[in-house]
């Protein structure tokens, strides 16, 4: 069996936050750094309020945009009033990916104890593209990219990965 090329995907980032700014998005920073390491595209970069309908705004121009593949958040994944992000989340998801957030639990687990039952990371797909919300701790971004995103968003990943089906994600708005 041959060897399959790496394939680099195009990746927005999004941080959502009341208080961060470019200058001290610590987790924002993680996740660039970590995706461009790994040999993927920074597709696209921005910092939003913890707002749901500009969130799900951003999400769904994101989505909508040919030249971007996966988009990560970081923040406003937890319990308290303001963290809105899961809810913005699942407003622009069309399937979501059940397993991400019980995945994340796991990796969580291992790092924090039973405190990662205050975490509601979560994944999606819309419009051909990936969705996954991350808490806002560099820590918790360094481990959903490291245990879980890496690996499934590199094609040569076995036994299956995200990226194999990218070009099937939207195949039921296509005529048959």
């Amino acid at each position: 069996m041959s060897e399959r090329d790496f394939l680099p995907v195009r990746i927005a980032v999004l941080t959502v936050s009341d208080t961060r700014s470019s200058a001290d998005d610590r987790s924002g920073d993680t996740l660039v750094e970590r995706l461009e390491g790994a040999g993927h595209v920074l597709a696209a970069r921005g910092i939003l309020p913890d707002d749901r309908a500009a969130i799900a705004a951003r999400l769904r121009s994101w989505c909508a945009d040919d030249g971007i593949d996966v988009i990560l958040t970081t923040g406003g994944t937890g319990l308290t009033g303001r963290d809105v992000t899961v809810e913005a989340h699942r407003d622009v998801y069309e399937k979501e990916i059940d397993a991400f957030g019980t995945v994340f639990t796991l990796v969580s687990m291992n790092k924090i104890g039973t405190s990662a039952v205050q975490s509601r990371a979560t994944g999606g797909v819309a419009m051909g593209t990936y969705l996954f919300a991350l808490p806002g701790s560099p820590g918790a971004c360094r481990d959903a990219w490291d245990e879980i995103l890496a690996p499934q968003l590199d094609y040569r990943h076995r036994p299956c990965n995200f990226v194999e089906i990218m070009p099937r994600l939207d195949e039921h708005l296509r005529r048959k």
